[in-house]
């Protein structure tokens, strides 16, 4: 039976689920690149759908009567802040342990999430549809790329937005994601990377484009001085993709 659920993955992330929420914890390098992910997420949805008002003094983000997905949510460190803005966020995953433990954060949050431990394809044969399906940091670890691709197309939109944040299969990459962070500063735990799942930008647009999504936004992350991520012209390591159906 095909899956998107990798068994072995699924083990690594339960052990670390009751450490979502630590931020000094395995989940650090995660809390570092919420902020930077969640306005790529809002930059993203801004050309697509009009979220943002102003006024005299600041700006305002409203999300209000978007249905988003977050595929591969964890814990919620990006549903929490989206549902903030007034989506309407389902956040699903296959790591049970992850997700009760996105539930109980939630709750203490007073946040209203449909948190749901299900995997892609299956949520997809429910006949779910979002306006913004987001999934960060996830497609690195999925078994089955191909059918997550085709079950992100079969939810989406007809004038919906898909948002990728992942990790290019380079060896700059490979240096930093997986030896430096694992092996050398021990950010994240041993094995919780497999550079062979690792993908390059033109390979993750081609493989889109088989399900008529053209990704015609691509941006890079990269490590700031102090603390936090900064965007980059270099896909080197980490980088974004963003689009929708052609």
């Amino acid at each position: 039976m095909m899956t998107t659920a990798d068994q072995r993955e699924i083990d690594n992330f339960t052990v670390l689920s009751d450490q979502w929420w630590d931020q000094n914890g395995p989940m650090a390098p995660l809390h570092a690149f919420t902020p930077i992910r969640v306005d790529y997420i809002l930059q993203a949805i801004s050309r697509f759908f009009p979220i943002q008002t102003d006024n005299a003094t600041s700006t305002h983000f409203s999300l209000q009567g978007l249905r988003v997905l977050d595929l591969g949510c964890g814990g919620g460190l990006l549903a929490e802040p989206i549902a903030r803005l007034g989506a309407t966020v389902t956040g699903i995953d296959v790591t049970d342990a992850a997700i009760q433990a996105a539930k109980m954060h939630s709750i203490k949050m007073q946040l209203a999430i449909n948190y749901q431990t299900i995997a892609a394809e299956n949520m997809a044969k429910s006949g779910a549809i979002f306006d913004v399906i987001y999934s960060s940091e996830v497609i690195e670890h999925v078994a089955d790329r191909t059918l997550f691709i085709n079950s992100i197309a079969k939810m989406l939109a007809p004038n919906g937005v898909v948002i990728i944040t992942t990790i290019n299969r380079s060896l700059p990459a490979v240096l930093f994601a997986k030896f430096a962070l694992e092996y050398v500063l021990r950010l994240v735990p041993v094995g919780t990377h497999d550079p062979q799942k690792f993908i390059r930008p033109q390979e993750l647009r081609a493989e889109f484009a088989k399900v008529d999504i053209l990704l015609d936004h691509l941006t890079g992350f990269t490590p700031r001085l102090g603390g936090g991520f900064i965007n980059t012209s270099s896909l080197a390591i980490n980088y974004a993709a963003t689009g929708g159906f052609r």
